[in-house]
């Protein structure tokens, strides 16, 4: 899988029965282009295969997709599941489509706050703003 010779070492992939990989593609690139070591899990994941590769690769954080709205239904406990692990402190990232259907922004950014996540992006997102948010909370070394 991964290596562990980079100090910025981010987990991505898309959650739930989600095959939709054209924006984890780019996610990835870009966050390579960057100079982040990303793990790509790709599609179809399961909160428990985040966790193997954060273990695996001992992770800085996990960026997580939803592009067909599944999120809202796999992504409560993600949290503590990594809590479990020994990492309440990884930051964690959510961004795409979260919900099935149209929903109020702050609606769904709270819940998934809520469910322990440290950033949410819904909907289309300057990928070059999430880099420097991450960026940013990286150098602050704990989860917000």
């Amino acid at each position: 899988m991964c290596t562990q010779d980079n100090p910025n070492r981010i987990v991505i992939g898309v959650i739930g029965h989600d095959i939709h990989a054209v924006a984890n593609r780019v996610l990835s690139a870009v966050l390579e282009d960057a100079g982040f070591l990303v793990c790509n899990l790709r599609t179809n994941n399961k909160i428990q295969d985040f966790i193997d590769a954060v273990q695996e690769v001992d992770a800085h954080a996990v960026l997580v997709s939803s592009l067909n709205g599944e999120g809202e239904n796999w992504c409560p406990g993600f949290r503590s599941q990594l809590a479990e692990k020994g990492y309440e402190n990884l930051l964690l990232y959510i961004g795409g489509n979260l919900v099935v259907g149209e929903a109020d922004e702050t609606e769904v950014v709270s819940r998934f706050r809520s469910w322990g996540f440290d950033r949410v992006f819904y909907g289309a997102t300057d990928l070059n703003w999430v880099i420097s948010l991450l960026r940013e909370d990286l150098a602050n070394g704990a989860a917000l």
